[in-house]
């Protein structure tokens, strides 16, 4: 069963890595007990199968985002990005990312789903090491990734030296967003 695990629904890699990647996951929750939901969400990031270690940034405090832009009238987010060392191949490790926002109330996602809705949880899976994917299903790295502080700011303080595959330092990133909004 784990080597089905590692070898993700379509046959992503013909064996297990033999190394665990380092996969990159943006929270986010702006209804509920937000603080418990991304404290609940990262403890069961830590019990998912060929994963042996998560670490989380600090929560922090982002303005909604809709598809008009910033909403200061919605209900705010609390964001992190945790940091998951796995085996797990990308789509499987995103199939457990669903279930996991399902089990905290989130609709299913899919084609028809209306985007920039309030929710009680969030996964994103914004890198998987070096992995680039332009599938429809599994987009990586995160195509708006770039583009959202409350991802990078987070993602930088639990690793420094972090890169955005075919984007850069996510540091440069960072300080070219803030200054863009300067």
């Amino acid at each position: 069963m784990s080597r089905r695990l590692a070898q993700g629904f379509s046959g992503e890699a013909s064996a297990p890595p033999a190394e665990p990647n380092v996969a990159v996951v943006a929270l986010g929750a702006n209804l509920g007990d937000r603080a418990e939901t991304i404290a609940s969400a990262i403890r069961q990031l830590a019990r998912l199968p060929l994963t042996t270690e998560v670490v989380a940034s600090a929560p922090i405090e982002s303005v909604a985002v809709t598809a008009d832009g910033p909403d200061p009238q919605a209900p705010g987010y609390l964001n992190a990005v945790a940091l998951v060392r796995t085996r797990l191949a990308p789509s499987v490790l995103l199939g457990y990312l669903h279930a996991i926002e399902a089990e905290h109330g989130r609709p299913a996602r899919g084609k028809d789903a209306v985007r920039w809705l309030d929710r009680t949880l969030d996964l994103d899976l914004i890198a998987y090491g070096d992995v680039r994917s332009s599938d429809p299903a599994l987009l990586l790295p995160h195509p708006r990734a770039a583009e959202r502080d409350f991802v990078l700011g987070p993602w930088l303080t639990v690793d420094p030296d972090a890169v955005l595959p075919g984007q850069g330092r996510v540091e440069e990133l960072l300080q070219r967003l803030r200054g863009e909004r300067s």
